[in-house]
């Protein structure tokens, strides 16, 4: 995580200062419901909120206490006592470090999650906004690089849109699994803590209780979470590579905005390059890198080790914080990408009608040509055009074995651009629904 790949909402979330928040909110509400069931005075549960809910933790402090002590949870009791006085000897009873760290980075990961998930209803806005104003413009549509039957922008468009809706879908499952709650104290029996306090914990803090945490939330949540993250980021990359491959020189369909005083080279002043999806394919690289990590983290010894810990540490800001700049990012590049439909046309007839190719394939077989004599036919004449840049369509209209089966009126049809386009409303629907 640095700062110039981060954006400061999500860096808030894993701040050291909004960690102990959420640490000490999770100890008061222990205490509440602690008193609700008579195990502490309801006295020194409202004074615990009372003095810790007004304070302000001294991070510099805790790191001191925690050079004596090794100990992260006891050195953040032992500063909070120092604001609770004598009441503090009833916080964190029956509890132990792993509930309160545990349940912590559920609410992180849940917040991260909710910022991320506005950040793709952004993108999505953005993708529906120019997969519409493009609907109808024709481009060529290609497969293996090389070119393969017209489509339009719009539907390249509204194909991002469907896959990123599909990740919504996803990261709002990820939310639902990673957002658990564990009370239960040492190897999770409830030994020395009533299961209620737990419910009220996870109530208070929008989570649901662990069905059973074995003194820590089983790690299989946190793989999948990651794993989802990395999925998201390999959709970024598969948009960022469609809009560098088109801003290419020779291609030049579309191309990033290039903003008034940018430069692209320090050396070559023409250059306008695809940095920014260029950055964003390394930031996808980086966030799938997480997940492996989490994965790695799901076999811990017996009820509970700490080799999770140290990952997690790391994977839970990095991934998080590089998504969501990723995601802003990738929403900004589409909202001011630019588009041209003329080089778009151009490209498409620069082979002069191959891309009509399927066409006069079917429609000799229609007319009772076999479909390997169909399928000979017609590559003899495309291979004229790749090699030595011939007509497709004149091509045709000289063979005889063609003209044989297809009239000149047949052959024409065959090269109309408006067949290739007509079910866009179908997909369109299918995508977007009926509006």
């Amino acid at each position: 995580m640095i700062p110039r790949y981060s954006r400061p909402e999500m860096v808030a979330i894993w701040s050291p200062e909004t960690k102990f928040r959420i640490w000490f909110e999770i100890e008061a509400h222990a205490c509440d419901a602690l008193a609700a069931i008579g195990v502490i005075p309801k006295s020194a549960a409202e004074t615990i909120w009372a003095k810790g809910g007004s304070a302000t933790f001294d991070v510099a402090r805790i790191d001191e206490i925690e050079a004596v002590t090794k100990h992260d949870v006891i050195a953040f009791l032992t500063h909070l006592a120092e604001f609770v006085g004598p009441d503090s000897r009833f916080i964190h009873q029956g509890m132990t470090s792993s509930d309160v760290l545990d349940t912590c980075f559920s609410v992180q990961l849940v917040r991260a999650t909710d910022l991320l998930l506005a950040d793709i209803d952004k993108l999505l806005e953005a993708l529906k906004r120019r997969a519409f104003e493009h609907k109808d413009t024709v481009t060529i549509g290609r497969s293996h690089g090389i070119h393969a039957e017209p489509t339009t922008f719009g539907v390249k468009l509204a194909q991002a849109y469907a896959e990123f809706d599909r990740n919504k879908t996803r990261l709002l499952e990820a939310r639902e699994e990673i957002a658990t709650c564990a009370i239960s104290g040492a190897v999770g029996t409830f030994a020395n803590i009533d299961p209620r306090v737990e419910e009220h914990v996870a109530a208070a803090l929008g989570l649901k209780p662990e069905p059973v945490s074995t003194q820590v939330i089983p790690r299989d949540r946190h793989a999948m979470y990651f794993a989802i993250l990395g999925v998201i980021a390999s959709s970024i990359e598969r948009l960022s590579i469609e809009v560098r491959h088109l801003q290419r020189t020779e291609v030049l369909e579309a191309e990033e905005f290039f903003s008034p005083g940018q430069k692209g080279s320090s050396a070559m002043p023409h250059k306008r390059n695809p940095v920014l999806t260029e950055n964003l394919t390394g930031l996808a690289r980086m966030v799938r890198s997480y997940a492996l990590p989490a994965m790695e983290n799901v076999a811990l010894w017996h009820e509970r080790d700490i080799s999770h810990s140290s990952v997690e540490r790391m994977i839970g800001p990095d991934a998080t914080v590089t998504l969501d700049f990723a995601l802003a990012r990738m929403t900004s590049v589409i909202d001011k990408l630019l588009v041209y439909p003329d080089n778009m046309m151009k490209n498409m007839n620069k082979f002069r009608g191959l891309v009509h190719s399927q066409r006069v394939l079917l429609a000799l077989t229609q007319a009772g040509v076999s479909r390997e004599d169909a399928y000979r036919l017609v590559q003899r004449n495309a291979m004229r055009v790749w090699e030595e840049g011939k007509d497709f369509l004149e091509e045709l209209l000289a063979d005889q074995e063609v003209r044989a089966a297809l009239s000149e009126e047949d052959l024409r049809e065959k090269f109309d651009l408006g067949y290739h386009t007509k079910h866009v409303d179908t997909i369109f629907r299918r995508v977007f629904g009926e509006a």
